[in-house]
């Protein structure tokens, strides 16, 4: 199971953390990944983590630098750190549990939680 919490609303400029909380599998063996989709746009991967060796991806240009992906396996958890947040920005963030980033899409999606951006 996966619970993300910490959407909200932010201002432009503005920080939010999300954080993904995981149980029912081996937290330690396993990918999470962070996904995004806008109203009226495609899905699009944001960033994913290796929690067995903390290996760390991150997929849209336009998040490197202002996106942090990190986790806390004691915690079972991962976190999405997201500062200078745009506009475009805003979208429904989902995290997903997989063997491994490269098909993590192919994996256990958890409920998504809400960004939104103002500007």
């Amino acid at each position: 199971q996966l619970q993300a919490s910490g959407g909200g609303l932010v201002q432009a400029g503005g920080s939010l953390r999300l954080s993904c909380e995981a149980s029912g599998f081996t937290f330690d063996d396993s990918a999470i990944g962070w996904f995004r989709q806008a109203p009226g746009k495609e899905r699009e991967g944001v960033s994913c983590i290796s929690n067995s060796d903390g290996r760390t991806y991150y997929y849209a240009d336009s998040v490197k630098g202002r996106f942090t992906i990190s986790s806390d396996n004691a915690k079972n958890t991962v976190y999405l750190q997201m500062n200078s947040l745009k506009p475009e920005d805003t979208a429904v963030y989902y995290c997903v549990a997989g063997t491994m980033c490269e098909a993590v899409s192919l994996g256990y999606w958890g409920q998504g939680t809400l960004v939104t951006v103002s500007s």
